[in-house]
């Protein structure tokens, strides 16, 4: 399943987009730990496997918090993108 987790304002479309699937197979949740904003929680879903979603109380202000880890920042792609399975995490901006 395809997870995505934001929203869409005047300014543009700022998702985080979670592959499930992926994340399931994941033993190390490396997402959770790479994330310098603690954006991401494991959470159990219908299926009772144990995947990554977007804290609830976060998901409103990807703008701000994400621009840190964003190439302007110093990064060369975001932390929680680099850490985890090939296409598990992406984003929209």
């Amino acid at each position: 399943m395809i997870a995505n987790y934001g929203y869409r304002d005047g300014s543009g479309e700022y998702y985080i987009t979670i592959v499930t699937d992926r994340c399931t197979e994941c033993e190390g949740r490396w997402c959770v730990a790479a994330c310098p904003e603690s954006l991401f929680e494991i959470e159990t879903d219908d299926y009772d496997d144990e995947v990554a979603v977007i804290a609830e109380a976060t998901r409103r202000l990807l703008k701000e918090k994400c621009s840190t880890c964003k190439p302007a920042g110093g990064y060369a792609e975001l932390p929680c993108v680099a850490a985890c399975r090939p296409g598990a995490v992406g984003h929209s901006w």
